[in-house]
């Protein structure tokens, strides 16, 4: 499974977390997102890309106030198969919830 996960902490900005693989993750994620740019919730299918977007099921926010989200474009058969938009949180949260904890603290 490759996972492109951008999102943002308490004190940083948005950033990727992981890249999936590319040297430049952006595009892809641009691509995934395309026609979602404002949707909180996202469940999105886009050439063998799965788009998930959702709120921090910790619901953290940043120093400013506003509800964390976390952006991933996913592949590989594990999460593709995902049948709803709360099949893939379920499946996916518990994988990046130990590297998010450690990150969404820290300082710029």
């Amino acid at each position: 499974m490759e996972i492109i996960w951008a999102t943002r902490g308490k004190h940083w900005g948005h950033k990727f977390l992981l890249d999936g693989g590319y040297k430049d993750p952006l595009p892809p994620y641009l691509e995934a997102f395309s026609g979602f740019e404002n949707s909180r919730r996202v469940f999105e299918r886009c050439n063998g890309h799965l788009a998930l977007r959702f709120p921090d099921p910790e619901e953290r926010h940043d120093e400013s106030g506003r509800l964390i989200y976390h952006d991933l474009v996913i592949s590989g058969h594990a999460i593709t198969d995902a049948r709803s938009y709360d099949e893939a949180c379920s499946f996916m949260w518990p994988l990046i919830a130990d590297e998010y904890n450690k990150l969404w603290d820290a300082e710029k």
